[in-house]
C-alpha cells in the first residue's frame, strides 16, 4: 500500500470534528502528508427551498465569518496552516468532491454518525461524499450512532 500524500478532512465543526482530524493526522502523520481542511456552509436559501421571501445575506455573512474564525481556531489547533484551510458556500458532497480533486487529495477523511434506517434515506454528507469521490474516503464513526 502506497502511503498517502495529500488529507483533506472534512469537518462541521462540531465536538466531533476533533476526533475526525485525529484520525485523519494519525493516518498521515508518519509520512508527512500534506494536510487540508475543508468546511461547507451550505446557503440558507437550500434548508428553506427559497419559500420565504426574505434577504438572507447579512445572516449569511455573519454564519461565513463565524464559521472562518472557528476554522481558523480548529486548524490552528491541529497544526494546519491557513493556507490549507478551505471555506466554501454550497452542497457539501459537490463541494468536498471539489476541493479534493483541486487540492489532488488522495484521501478524504469525513465524520459519519453511523445513521440507518430513514436516516440514512434522506442522506447524509459522509455517504454523499462517498459515492462521486475519486479518491479514498474515510468515513470516522463520531457520535452515539442516534
Amino acid at each position: 500500500m502506497t502511503a498517502y500524500k495529500k488529507i483533506l478532512i472534512a469537518v462541521d465543526l462540531s465536538e466531533d470534528s476533533a476526533e475526525v482530524a485525529q484520525k485523519a493526522r494519525a493516518i498521515g502523520g508518519d509520512n508527512a502528508a500534506e494536510m487540508h481542511l475543508i468546511h461547507v456552509i451550505e446557503p440558507l436559501s437550500f434548508a428553506y427551498g427559497g419559500d420565504i421571501p426574505m434577504d438572507f445575506s447579512g445572516i449569511q455573512d455573519e454564519i461565513h465569518q463565524q464559521a472562518t474564525q472557528q476554522l481558523a481556531t480548529f486548524g490552528t489547533a491541529h497544526g494546519i496552516s491557513a493556507e490549507r484551510q478551505h471555506i466554501v458556500l454550497g452542497r457539501p458532497e459537490v463541494e468536498i468532491h471539489s476541493a479534493a480533486e483541486e487540492i489532488g487529495a488522495d484521501l478524504i477523511v469525513v465524520g459519519s454518525h453511523g445513521r440507518y434506517g430513514l436516516a440514512l434515506l434522506m442522506g447524509s454528507t459522509a455517504n454523499g461524499v462517498l459515492h462521486g469521490a475519486t479518491c479514498d474516503v474515510l468515513a470516522v464513526r463520531v457520535g452515539d450512532g442516534d
